[in-house]
């Protein structure tokens, strides 16, 4: 029985585990908490994730746990549309979108995988080409070694090198899950250099996030400083922001790497954040990481397994990150001429045309 040993326990991790365990791979998954939990909040997962999910078997139960809805578009801090979203077109053209807590997603996951292929506890220290990994409790080997131990990889740097630094995208980013309040649908609102998005889970909770652009490493203000800067953007925002606690606040530097030559190397494969850690602006970072999952799965089966996986994922990936990028880039502009020549753009775009622009990423069908 061929082997497969996958650091990290996140999405990406487990994913890759449980599409190896499908096809009759031994696997055992090194993650280097204490336990496989995780703090998060709320997930999207697009059409191309949920046919990545279907492949794994857990698309139903996903889609039971999940809000199937898409975004309804993007809004101006007084509430004015700048662009509506064809929900019912995309979902006709690509399939549904589904907004799931991350913790639901991995749980789903975790349950799907045998309890002994689990390893928590486990620090891993080096990894070699021939898929040898050198760890707390010791020294492991197997046919394929998988880093999925995101986006400050040890597995990455023992072998692509620690020159590999990732970037600061410029902003910041703030995601919450506040106290039940009646939103019944998804929006984003773009202001001037900030933004503030959210979408309803199924048990009447709601999914935020905020960005700003800020110094890298810059004090975080906290969910009072949230309160204060998003105090006059239209409503729910205010109310969101008042049902929140600041527990549930999580703060980040958002950062991206820059495009690797290979995800392959020897016995290892990269996937997820490990191999090509983005920004959020297509929310396509967790989507990308189970696509990874499926495909190396499948690439396995066959001769010269890596180098197919590596030519299928890491052009689509790159290509992703990029758009994601440039995105980032115009949403967080802040110079008052370039907002209002993005607003105006915005409002005469037809909605069709970006309907057939996600094409690229949500036609994948694996």
């Amino acid at each position: 029985m061929n082997t497969a040993i996958i650091v990290g326990g996140g999405i990406g991790g487990l994913a890759a585990a449980l599409a190896l365990h499908r096809t009759g791979w031994q696997v055992q998954v090194l993650e280097r908490a204490p336990e496989f939990t995780v703090a998060g909040a709320g997930l999207s997962l697009w059409p191309n994730a949920l046919r990545a999910l279907d492949a794994l078997g857990l698309a139903a139960p996903v889609r039971h746990r999940s809000v199937l809805e898409g975004q309804a578009g993007i809004r101006d801090p007084k509430g004015r549309w700048l662009s509506r979203s064809d929900t019912a077109g995309i979902e006709r053209r690509y399939g549904p979108t589904a907004m799931i807590h991350r913790a639901d997603l991995l749980d789903l996951l975790r349950s799907a995988l045998p309890a002994a292929a689990l390893r928590s506890g486990t620090t891993v220290h080096h990894a070699q080409a021939d898929g040898t990994v050198h760890h707390s409790d010791g020294t492991g080997r197997a046919d394929l070694l998988v880093g999925a131990d995101g986006i400050h990889s040890t597995v990455r740097a023992s072998l692509w090198g620690k020159g590999i630094v990732p970037r600061y995208a410029g902003y910041t980013a703030w995601r919450m899950i506040t106290g039940p309040v009646p939103v019944r649908e998804s929006s984003e609102t773009w202001g001037r250099g900030e933004r503030f998005g959210y979408a309803p889970l199924p048990d009447g909770r709601v999914y935020c996030f905020a960005v700003a652009n800020a110094p890298r490493g810059a004090t975080d203000p906290g969910l009072a400083g949230l309160r204060h800067r998003f105090a006059t953007w239209h409503d729910p925002i205010p109310t969101l922001l008042t049902a929140a606690t600041p527990e549930t606040v999580l703060h980040h530097d958002l950062y991206e790497l820059p495009p690797l030559p290979a995800y392959v190397k020897g016995r290892v494969a990269l996937v997820g954040d490990a191999a090509h850690a983005m920004t959020p602006n297509l929310g396509q970072g967790a989507c990308q990481a189970l696509e990874d999952a499926v495909v190396l799965a499948r690439a396995v089966r066959g001769d010269g397994a890596l180098i197919a996986y590596d030519h299928q994922r890491r052009p689509r990936t790159q290509m992703i990150a990029a758009r994601a990028r440039r995105i980032g880039t115009i949403a967080q502009w802040s110079s008052p001429a370039a907002v209002a020549l993005r607003n105006a753009a915005l409002r005469c775009a037809p909605g069709a045309a970006f309907t057939r622009s996600l094409a690229p990423v949500l036609n994948w069908t694996g």
